[in-house]
């Protein structure tokens, strides 16, 4: 028996260990897209839910070769360990995939990292101090909220429309900030078909954007997963191209190529690449020197131009079938129509909550990720993001359809109480300023 003084005695009943933590791992929670996964694979369940890429559109050879050349003729440095910078070569070729979004740089000033979620987090840990506050668009990326606040910061969401980040809403919570005295350490940004709102910052906010930035001395961290994949008009060049000194890029290959090398990198001013060096190098010593080797070998020997133009060709045609099914099964909601990238932003009734609403989703055989995932303050309870990269034409159609027999079923439950008062109390519990009206 444990005694009523040792250390597993102050646990709890689920932990013994509870009372040992360090008070930043309070932030650290299961994502609600992270729960969704272990019911979204169910194969019976239509997942609009993760933002898992359509790795089978990847010929199988192109990857092979790569992987099989490597150990032939680079085998004993593929298995061992590597640079905490990353390989040389393989630098080089990031440049090269930068530039087609109009950046330039040096090698020098990129640190290759296990995935850009891993960039951000160093990032994160450079910077943060428990209260510091993080700007970023309403709604934001999940996971990077996680993050900051598994660093004891507050993520201050600015508002946006269909053109992105509202720059004299910007100016206003830098202004408000100032005053109450916070530390806004960095503006966190996804600025090129938006995760989860699909939506598309401007060239003319972005250079506003950047430049209340330096009258403010805050420091951006550009995160651009999805640039390269749009579907028509090319999308603005990254903030970035114009912003060496204010700027931090995140970029990866998860999209372009494979998420299951977790190869990603960040190009950042030359102090801040330091720095990001030696926290890479305390993480993980070294990012796999395999899967970097592979990366480099399948952009020497591919046409990897003509086969992201493929996946811009799948992620079209899926993104086209689910706005046609929106259209078709729910005329009277609104949504985002994006021009790339993985994600609608669809808007509810302010009656329905999208988060209340998912175990009968997921009973009719639908998943989705409710909007409040990606608020720090709970809301989005009107919202939903809908994914349409992973499900093929014929399963969107199919989860749209269920989509809508819940909304439906829904509404009409709802109505049939609207004479007892259940009504007008749900709505009265519901707030409206998850988005602008733009964006509903």
């Amino acid at each position: 028996m444990t005694d009523q003084g040792s250390p597993r005695s102050r646990g709890n009943n689920l932990d013994p260990w509870y009372n040992h933590y360090a008070q930043r791992t309070s932030g650290l929670a299961a994502s609600e897209v992270r729960a969704l996964f272990a019911v979204a694979s169910r194969p019976e369940v239509v997942s609009l839910a993760g933002g898992m890429p359509f790795v089978s559109a990847l010929p199988e050879d192109l990857v092979v070769g790569a992987m099989d050349r490597v150990m032939r003729e680079q085998g004993p440095v593929a298995l061992q360990y590597g640079s905490g910078q990353g390989v040389p070569a393989l630098r080089e070729q990031i440049l090269d995939v930068m530039a087609l979004e109009g950046i330039s740089g040096s090698a020098d000033d990129v640190v290759v990292t296990t995935g850009s979620q891993h960039a951000l987090e160093l990032f994160s840990k450079l910077f943060l101090d428990p209260g510091d506050v993080v700007l970023a668009e309403g709604p934001s990326y999940v996971t990077a909220m996680v993050i900051f606040k598994s660093y004891q910061a507050e993520v201050d969401h600015v508002p946006m429309d269909e053109n992105g980040m509202i720059p004299e809403a910007l100016r206003e919570h830098i202004a408000r900030l100032k005053a109450d005295g916070r530390r806004v350490k960095f503006l966190y940004t996804v600025p090129t078909f938006h995760n989860p709102a699909g939506v598309t910052l401007s060239w003319e906010r972005r250079l506003e954007i950047l430049e209340i930035a330096r009258q403010n001395d805050i420091l951006v961290l550009e995160d651009n997963p999805y640039g390269l994949l749009y579907f028509g008009e090319k999308p603005p060049a990254a903030m970035r191209s114009v912003e060496r000194e204010g700027v931090v890029y995140l970029g990866t290959f998860s999209k372009t190529l494979a998420p299951g090398f977790r190869v990603g990198w960040a190009l950042a001013p030359h102090a801040i690449r330091e720095k990001l060096i030696l926290a890479n190098e305390a993480a993980v010593l070294s990012p796999s020197s395999f899967s970097q080797l592979v990366v480099s070998q399948y952009l020497s020997d591919a046409d990897w131009k003509a086969q992201i133009d493929t996946f811009r060709g799948v992620y079209r045609e899926r993104k086209e079938t689910m706005i046609s099914a929106l259209q078709e099964h729910l005329p009277d909601l609104s949504w985002t129509d994006p021009n790339g990238g993985f994600y609608v932003w669809l808007t509810l009734p302010p009656h329905l909550d999208s988060k209340a609403m998912l175990p009968r989703a997921v009973t009719e055989l639908v998943a989705y990720t409710p909007g409040t995932a990606f608020y720090a303050d709970g809301s989005g309870r009107h919202n939903m993001r809908l994914s349409f990269c992973y499900p093929t034409p014929e399963s969107i159609r199919v989860g749209i359809r269920r989509l809508a027999t819940v909304i439906n079923g829904e509404t009409d439950l709802l109505e049939t109480f609207a004479g007892t008062g259940l009504l007008s109390s749900v709505r009265a519990d519901r707030t409206s300023n998850n988005l602008p009206t733009d964006l509903r």
